[in-house]
């Protein structure tokens, strides 16, 4: 089982670098499945709340808008299910998964860890974005399997060509 992440300090910057790998793999003609996100000048830059559907889907937003003031986690966990959902429908023949981020509900074995487990199984290189928050929780899924990756699109890419 190929299991890898990238953690970055600095939003945002974890994605972008998904994304960059993810656009050089697909210039390889490489399979892919998964997310990677999509940066929106409508709003907040803090914020990477628009994610792609790998290798073509659609892009869909995972957030809520709880006004102006609010300080809390924007996140809609319902449509980030149905994100799931549409990365289970598009992934067929992939022969890498990228997920832009393992975040609170895969720390609750929700979310994609369903997906990401069954790439593992099915012997399909996983790529995860992670952040300092989330780390400990996705090491603890993982065991021994994850391998730190450095936040270099080009040698994420390698690290996947070799894999897949």
């Amino acid at each position: 089982m190929k299991l890898a992440y990238v953690s970055q300090r600095g939003h945002g910057q974890t994605g972008t670098c998904l994304t960059e790998a993810a656009e050089i793999l697909t210039a390889l003609g490489i399979g892919l499945q998964g997310t990677v996100t999509v940066p929106d000048p409508c709003i907040d830059p803090t914020c990477d709340m628009l994610i792609r559907v790998l290798p073509d889907g659609p892009v869909m937003r995972i957030n809520q808008n709880l006004g102006a003031g609010s300080k809390g986690c924007r996140l809609d966990t319902g449509a980030l299910e149905g994100v799931v959902m549409e990365v289970a429908r598009h992934g067929l023949g992939a022969r890498v998964m990228i997920v832009n981020k393992f975040g609170k509900l895969e720390a609750m074995g929700r979310g994609f860890v369903p997906l990401i487990a069954e790439a593992l199984g099915a012997g399909t290189p996983v790529i995860i974005g992670v952040n300092a928050v989330n780390l400990a929780d996705l090491l603890s899924f993982a065991g021994d399997l994850a391998q730190e990756l450095p936040p270099d699109p080009q040698l994420i890419a390698d690290w996947a060509l070799g894999c897949a």
